[in-house]
């Protein structure tokens, strides 16, 4: 592979940087004030949990898509670097407002951490079933690294500032919960994507007709069903939790992320 093939853009660094900001702003003040209102949230502290969580996840959607592009490229798919996809350029996954601002939206206003763009991937290049499937697995298993290093990371850092805490822990615990519904094998997601080539051509088809309807089914029943909603999130943090996670911190940043409430 050439080592040009893979260049982070300009954009995928000034994520990174607002990410940064908002880790440093996060380390400020503690982020929350008991005064005579009651509990408030400190603004400063606030706006960089903001920022560290949305940078952090945006950053997250982005090596996602590149997991799934570069292990197409070394699979046999060299079409992935003419097409942009190694830039980790979030403009190059399909279209910028469903592939990052509708995941963002969503996940400042329903918690819920949903999939962002996608990265056509030419299947006929690659060189096996095997790793058609790698194709697939490797955007769910980056969100799972992720998580797990930050885990570590807060596991190793004892003293860190409780805003910091708060943020890693939620961004930490949404790399988990992606893991766990991009893993699902639903049409149209990316554990549906790893069995597919190992299924009968009936059971593609079937899952093709699927595929344009079945996420959003699947979402539709998170969002309005409090019974499958507390079965997926109770996976997640289970699962969060054997990870080194601690669910109290992460909730807890996740209500300094929803300052409106």
């Amino acid at each position: 592979m050439q080592r040009s093939a893979v260049r982070p853009s300009p954009i995928f660094l000034g994520i990174l940087a607002t990410t940064v900001v908002g880790g440093v702003l996060a380390t400020l003040y503690p982020p929350v004030e008991f005064g005579a209102a009651g509990i408030e949230r400190h603004p400063v502290t606030t706006i960089g949990i903001v920022l560290l969580v949305l940078g952090g996840w945006a950053l997250s959607l982005t090596l996602h898509e590149f997991g799934h592009a570069i292990v197409a490229y070394r699979g046999g798919d060299v079409e992935v670097a003419a097409k942009g996809y190694l830039t980790m350029d979030v403009r190059r996954y399909t279209d910028p407002v469903l592939s990052l601002v509708l995941p963002l939206l969503l996940l400042a206003i329903g918690g819920i951490p949903l999939p962002g763009g996608a990265v056509w991937i030419n299947h006929w290049a690659l060189r096996s079933r095997r790793v058609a499937a790698a194709v697939s697995l490797a955007g769910p298993l980056s969100n799972l690294t992720i998580g797990i290093l930050l885990t570590v990371t807060i596991a190793l850092v004892p003293s860190m500032p409780m805003g910091l805490l708060l943020g890693l822990s939620l961004l930490a615990l949404l790399q988990i919960v992606a893991f766990v519904l991009n893993i699902m094998p639903v049409p149209g997601l990316d554990g549906y994507g790893a069995l597919e080539p190992y299924l009968s051509p009936q059971a593609r088809e079937i899952g093709m007709k699927a595929r344009p309807w079945a996420p959003l089914a699947l979402f539709a029943l998170l969002i309005a069903f409090e019974p499958v909603r507390a079965v997926f999130f109770g996976i997640s943090d289970l699962l969060f939790e054997v990870s080194g996670g601690d669910p109290d911190l992460a909730y807890t940043g996740l209500f300094i992320l929803q300052f409106w409430r």
